[in-house]
């Protein structure tokens, strides 16, 4: 994939790239958003934005891929490439819009690091993010054209036919298209990007994992309200839980994601913690609609059963499988609950079938937690599938 000369090039300098990625994205989005202010106000997320974790996710991005090319010459990080492809998918990314990126990520490069970027150096790294941009480009087309859409036109006006409060900070939204037109197909576990035009103007975007079956003739979003911790709130979590009802309006993509059930006849773990129940639940439905048969353990942690969203309907869809048990821990859990599933969730003593794929969701400590346990009881890396929301930052804390 990259050339001899510029594996060279890179494997030399990678150390120095990669010791001052985390800088070099910082001006990248300040000169970015300098010339585009658009894009911060109406694609970025602001919120990641602030707190830094999307410049985190973007260094570990080009670290990861660099380092791959030159470690691994003959393949392609292609589980990492598709996770990003598909939520700029989401976000209706066009091809044109990575000749931007260009632009300021290698004018930055060139400013962190000086006399260092030789001609040599910058032609290396240039081939390193086309290979990168080139390869996005060609999955998202793909992903564009399965939905049947324009590269980029992602967006259809949705109505909001129904409303629940699951918990305190929880909301499901039922949805369906404005124009009375059939809803996109999807796969359990996929998401869509929503995005809402907030009182300052800015149209931001989030993604929400589809909380139902594939086969229900309308869509549910379940959206847990972002408390910051020393920041602002959710932007987009607040206002859809402060003005969203029934007759509203939202901006709805065609659905994207690349956590979904491919094994579906092997036995499966479903491991969740706090919000990342809902990919979850849609696969539960599914499960549970197409008769599956093979054994499924259902694994959540919550800080209570009142903070555990569609609890009752976890366990219910639980239920409804021939082969399946539920097993709920909880920080702070009613009295009587069993002391082996109270704190964090601990796989140590919890048999997971042989040949199990395994599919994860919520926090990262929590993913890196359960992942860990998987592998030593002996599941292999490529059967264990997660998803996290908002910027991957498992490739920059590697």
């Amino acid at each position: 994939m990259l050339s001899a000369t510029s594996t060279a090039t890179v494997r030399a300098t990678l150390p120095a790239v990669g010791a001052a990625v985390g800088d070099i994205a910082d001006l990248f989005y300040r000169k970015l958003f300098d010339a585009h202010p658009e894009l911060l106000r109406d694609l970025f997320n602001r919120g990641n934005q602030a707190s830094g974790a999307q410049r985190q996710a973007l260094a570990g991005s080009i670290a990861a891929f660099a380092t791959h090319l030159v470690e691994h010459p003959d393949t392609r990080p292609d589980v990492m490439l598709n996770r990003i492809a598909h939520k700029h998918a989401s976000l209706g990314v066009t091809a044109a819009q990575y000749k931007v990126v260009h632009t300021h990520l290698f004018a930055a490069i060139a400013e962190v690091l000086g006399d260092a970027v030789t001609p040599e150096v910058a032609a290396a790294w240039d081939e390193v993010y086309w290979l990168m941009a080139n390869a996005l480009v060609a999955i998202e087309e793909r992903l564009y054209a399965q939905q049947g859409v324009v590269a980029g036109d992602v967006w259809r006006e949705w109505e909001v036919t129904g409303r629940t409060e699951e918990t305190e900070d929880v909301v499901t939204l039922r949805i369906g298209p404005a124009d009375g037109a059939p809803a996109p197909a999807f796969r359990p576990g996929q998401y869509v990007s929503v995005q809402v035009e907030l009182p300052d103007g800015a149209r931001q975007i989030r993604q929400y994992s589809l909380s139902c079956a594939p086969g229900s003739p309308l869509r549910s979003i379940t959206v847990k309200r972002v408390r910051g911790a020393g920041s602002p709130d959710g932007e987009v979590s607040r206002y859809l839980h402060a003005h969203t009802r029934p007759g509203d309006r939202l901006r709805v993509s065609a659905p994207y994601g690349d956590l979904v059930l491919d094994a579906v006849d092997a036995p499966l773990l479903l491991a969740s913690a706090g919000i990342g129940c809902t990919p979850m639940l849609s696969m539960l439905d599914h499960l549970a609609a197409t008769g599956h048969r093979s054994p499924v353990t259902v694994v959540h942690g919550d800080r209570s059963p009142a903070d555990h969203a569609l609890r009752s309907e976890h366990a219910a869809l639980t239920g409804r499988l021939p082969d399946a048990a539920a097993h709920f821990w909880y920080e702070n859990p009613e009295p009587g609950h069993p002391a082996d599933r109270t704190g964090l969730v601990d796989l140590t003593d919890l048999r997971i079938p042989s040949g199990a794929h395994a599919y994860l969701c919520g926090p990262l400590p929590f993913m890196r937690t359960v992942r860990a346990q998987l592998l030593a009881k002996g599941l292999p890396a490529a059967d264990i599938h997660y998803e996290v929301f908002g910027p991957d930052l498992w490739l920059a804390q590697d």
